[in-house]
């Protein structure tokens, strides 16, 4: 028996036909995008907060305070209307510049960030 010989199954209804998810609707993009900047977002931030000032400080004045849940519900509200300030200017700058301009810029600041890290380092 050849190969090219095998019975063929031809669906009889368009029910019967499968179905491939339609990746090109613009909803699915969109949810998919959402989610993708929501996972970037949450990941670049939980590393950067590791360990850093505001998580050391608030684990100081929990330990001080006795009183670890108005420790965190305080930290806590601080991050979020910090993070809000962050995303209203934010959108206010890419309101007025082109994603590139605001890319360059973000980009000259953390590197000016980064050598004044490097200098406090080893220099001071």
């Amino acid at each position: 028996m050849k190969l090219d010989s095998l019975p063929v199954s031809i669906p009889e209804t368009a029910s019967q036909l499968p179905v491939k998810e339609n990746t090109d609707h613009p909803h699915h993009k969109k949810r998919e995008s959402a989610l993708m900047v929501f996972g970037t977002t949450f990941v670049t931030i939980f590393l950067a907060e590791i360990g850093d000032k505001t998580q050391l400080s608030t684990l100081l004045m929990s330990a001080e305070s006795h009183a670890p849940w108005v420790v965190f519900l305080g930290s806590g509200t601080a991050l979020v209307t910090t993070s809000l300030l962050g995303v209203l200017l934010g959108g206010f700058i890419a309101s007025k510049l082109s994603p590139k301009t605001v890319e360059k810029s973000a980009g000259v600041m953390l590197l000016l960030i980064s050598v004044m890290l490097f200098w406090d380092v080893f220099v001071g």
